[in-house]
């Protein structure tokens, strides 16, 4: 049985707006809502691979400072910024005037999984929040990991899913006009830009 103190913490890190939540909502506004779900997939993706660093035990090593993860770090502050580079200069990609660009499935899916692979903020979640519900003395520790992993895995597809939905839903609402196009560009530049500064001024 999953204990409902950890559905519900796990929702409150789901739902929180980050660098997945973000790229599935500019997703859905520029590219349509079948984009947007792969972009929700390819950040669910990108959780697996946090997910066996943890059960392997590196994740302990990276936590400690190792230069895998500082590594790991760097390389997603420039991704972020490449992010934000490219979405301040896409003049295209929330234009309503045109129908959606078409991307196929596996360059987008691979885009999301890159973002959460070089999420280091992961895998402290998975090192430092999951085994407060996993009983040293459990049978099954690992089975225990798995299970948890697997549902929060599914709760942050179901959520970024939603976004993703939503967001293409007020697509032809929020950008109604050249400017309100302009202005979503640039903010989601921005915040783009602002996550990778908050992750390079990270302790951890």
């Amino acid at each position: 049985m999953v204990d409902p103190e950890f559905l519900l913490t796990s929702a409150v890190v789901v739902v929180t707006p980050g660098a997945g939540v973000l790229f599935t909502v500019s997703t859905g506004l520029s590219q349509g809502r079948l984009a947007s779900a792969y972009a929700a997939l390819g950040c669910t993706l990108g959780i697996v691979p946090h997910m066996a660093a943890t059960a392997l035990g590196l994740a302990a090593a990276m936590n400690a400072g190792a230069l895998v993860f500082q590594a790991l770090k760097v390389a997603g502050v420039i991704y972020l910024m490449y992010l934000a580079v490219a979405t301040w200069r896409d003049r295209t990609g929330f234009n309503v005037d045109q129908p959606p660009q078409r991307l196929a499935p596996l360059p987008l899916i691979g885009k999301a999984v890159l973002l959460n692979l070089l999420n280091p903020k992961l895998t402290l979640f998975f090192l430092a929040f999951l085994p407060q519900f996993i009983d040293p003395g459990d049978h099954a520790p690992m089975l225990r990991f798995g299970v948890l992993s697997l549902v929060f895995m599914a709760m942050t597809l179901g959520v970024f899913v939603l976004y993703g939905a939503l967001a293409h839903a007020f697509r032809q609402r929020v950008m109604a006009s050249a400017a309100i196009q302009d202005n979503l560009r640039r903010g989601f530049a921005a915040a783009f830009a602002l996550m990778a500064a908050r992750l390079a001024l990270s302790e951890h």
